[in-house]
C-alpha cells in the first residue's frame, strides 16, 4: 500500500515517516506537490507547520484534494493536518480544505500551548469509531477545531476548560488532534490500525 506523506515544507517529518515506514505492507512517500500526493493509496496530512503558510503551499491542489478525500481517498490528519480539513484558522490567513464545516480557534486556556500528554474521551463511549483504543495520546497545540456539527466528533479531549474535538471523521478521512507518532507504543500501534482499515476501503491496492 502507497502512503503519501504530504510536506507543507514546515519541518522534520522523519518520526512520522518512520512510524508509517514500520507498518507491514507499506511504502512511504514524501511529496511537495500537492497534486502528487494523491497518486497514493492513503495521503496523510502531517502536523508540521502554521496554518497559513501550510494552506499556501496547499493551495495550487485544494480542490482537486477536497475533491479526493469526499470520493472516499483514505486520509489521516494530524494536528496541523486535521485544522486543514477544516474551512479556515485564526492562526493564519487562507483557506482549508473544508471536507469539513468549522474554523479553527484558538485553545481557550492560560496555559497555551498545550504540551504533553493528556486524556481521550471517546464520543458515547463507543470504540468502533476509532481505528484502535487509545485512552492517552501526546499533544503540541495552540489551537483546536471547531465542526459546525458535532456528529463528526467521534472523541473528545479537555484542556483546562476549554473541551475540543481529539479525532473527527468524514468520509474514509479521519482527523486527530494529538500526535500519534509521538505517543509512544499506542499512538504507533493507533497509526497503524488507520492504515490497515484504509487497506480494505474501496479502490485500495
Amino acid at each position: 500500500m502507497r502512503v503519501m506523506l504530504f510536506d507543507y515544507g514546515a519541518g522534520n517529518l522523519h518520526s512520522l515517516e518512520k512510524a508509517i515506514a514500520s507498518a507491514p505492507d507499506v511504502s512511504v512517500r514524501i511529496e511537495t506537490d500537492p497534486a502528487q500526493a494523491l497518486a497514493g493509496d492513503v495521503l496523510v496530512l502531517p502536523g508540521v507547520g502554521a496554518f497559513g503558510a501550510a494552506a499556501a503551499r496547499l493551495a495550487p491542489g485544494c480542490d482537486a484534494m477536497r475533491q479526493a478525500i469526499l470520493g472516499g481517498l483514505p486520509t489521516l490528519g494530524i494536528c496541523l493536518g486535521m485544522q486543514l480539513l477544516f474551512d479556515a484558522s485564526d492562526e493564519g490567513s487562507g483557506v482549508g480544505l473544508g471536507v469539513l464545516a468549522g474554523r479553527v480557534t484558538r485553545l481557550e486556556a492560560v496555559r497555551v500551548p498545550q504540551i504533553g500528554w493528556n486524556t481521550i474521551e471517546v464520543e458515547g463511549g463507543a470504540m468502533g469509531s476509532l481505528p484502535a483504543p487509545l485512552p492517552i495520546a501526546y499533544y503540541a497545540n495552540s489551537y483546536v477545531c471547531r465542526p459546525d456539527d458535532r456528529r463528526t466528533v467521534s472523541a473528545w479531549s479537555t484542556h483546562e476548560a476549554d473541551t475540543f474535538p481529539a479525532v473527527v471523521s468524514v468520509a474514509n478521512t479521519l482527523g486527530v488532534q494529538f500526535h500519534p507518532e509521538k505517543s509512544s507504543a499506542g499512538g504507533v500501534s493507533f497509526l497503524h490500525a488507520f492504515l490497515e482499515r484504509a487497506r480494505h476501503a474501496p479502490g485500495v491496492g
